[in-house]
């Protein structure tokens, strides 16, 4: 399974379409909260260096947010990256 980890914020439409679409992919995440932890917030302005969400990161490699997602899927790049393991 690849490591999938999404920074994330409760109340980002951004953030739910992307947990909706990376399960309807078969894939599992770890959600970071940014909202509730100023530290993770620190954290993924430092590894992003931006500061919207969601920010989603598949077996260390930052994929950037929603739309960058969808992009990466129809590209036809996302598959593969889902099925290697980090």
């Amino acid at each position: 399974m690849p490591e999938v980890i999404m920074y994330t914020t409760a109340v980002c439409p951004y953030c739910v379409a992307a947990k909706n679409f990376l399960k309807s992919r078969g894939a599992t995440y770890s959600e970071v909260r940014v909202d509730t932890d100023p530290a993770a917030r620190s954290s993924m302005m430092e590894r992003t260096r931006r500061s919207s969400v969601p920010q989603i990161f598949i077996n260390g490699n930052h994929v950037g947010g929603y739309e960058e997602l969808v992009a990466l899927d129809r590209s036809g790049g996302l598959a593969p990256m889902l099925e290697a393991s980090p």
